[in-house]
């Protein structure tokens, strides 16, 4: 497999271990376990060992553990985030992953430039944490509704902001998980934006998007009409043929994981199916099954 980028799919963390054995047969190469806004109960050490387990049976690997919450005010619901990013980042050598992925947080309802020493002092202690660890960080791009005035999740959705976050901790360990869609809603296009910013992507989510520019150009983006859906990956607008080649080009290391859960099509019943095409569909996308050169 040293010769594929693999692709996978997203798994809640605390239920990993009996998913798992449900899907990896349909063809899954990776899976990135992930938790919203805290780890809760999950015993960690004892969930890594009946992952070993399933890795054995079924030859797959875990490329990222994730948290998604707002450690920077540990508001309310947030109040264990920057705890479980600490604790993610100690056990992640357990799961066979040197990436531990999330939101940055951000002060609520304030701008974007308001927040970065809010981040640049949390997330210096827990880059620091992680280097030590061997371990990197990997921020999502997803705005969360949020705009460059106001939030409550995340500030890395822009890539003005990653500049400002890169150039407040310039950590090595300190990157992207990055993926389209959440470019294409902003009508960002990915294609260029990969170019530029593929040396700090640590991970991709696969995740598209359709934008249906004839609302955009009649409606507008604030009108009553929605003018784009998240979709899954081979039923939205990008080249993921591209995307893969960039990623090879740069020498990208990673796994590209599907982030299901969002198409308005392939959704409820229909989630696996969509799932699994998506998967069929970016195999594809690398070239197929890797096939060995005549010696």
């Amino acid at each position: 497999m040293t010769n594929q980028l693999r692709i996978g799919t997203l798994v809640g963390g605390g239920d990993a271990v009996r998913v798992i054995p449900q899907i990896a047969s349909h063809g899954f190469e990776s899976f990135s376990l992930t938790f919203w806004q805290t780890t809760g109960t999950t015993d960690l050490v004892e969930t890594a060992k009946r992952i070993r387990e399933l890795q054995d049976e079924y030859g797959f690997i875990i490329s990222t553990l994730g948290i998604f919450g707002n450690p920077l005010t540990g508001a309310g619901d947030n109040a264990d985030t920057r705890a479980s990013w600490e604790r993610l980042i100690d056990h992640a050598h357990l799961f066979g992953t040197d990436i531990v992925s999330g939101f940055t947080g951000r002060l609520t309802g304030e701008s974007i430039e308001a927040s970065i020493p809010q981040y640049a002092k949390v997330f210096g202690e827990l880059s620091r944490r992680a280097a030590d660890q061997g371990v990197r960080i990997a921020f999502e791009n997803c705005d969360m509704g949020g705009t460059w005035e106001s939030g409550d999740w995340n500030i890395a959705h822009n890539p003005t902001a990653w500049e400002m976050m890169f150039g407040a901790i310039p950590s090595d360990n300190i990157g992207l998980q990055w993926e389209p869609c959440h470019q294409m809603v902003s009508l960002i296009d990915p294609i260029p934006q990969l170019r530029k910013w593929v040396h700090k992507v640590f991970h991709v989510h696969g995740k598209d998007a359709t934008i249906a520019w004839d609302i955009v150009k009649e409606y507008g983006i604030h009108g009553p009409k929605p003018f784009v859906w998240h979709r899954t990956p081979g039923f939205g607008d990008t080249n993921w043929t591209d995307i893969i080649t960039i990623l090879r080009q740069a020498n990208y290391q990673g796994t590209i994981d599907i982030e299901g859960w969002h198409d308005p099509v392939y959704r409820g019943e229909l989630e696996m199916t969509g799932q699994v095409h998506a998967l069929n569909y970016l195999k594809q996308c690398r070239g197929g099954s890797f096939v060995p050169n005549p010696a």
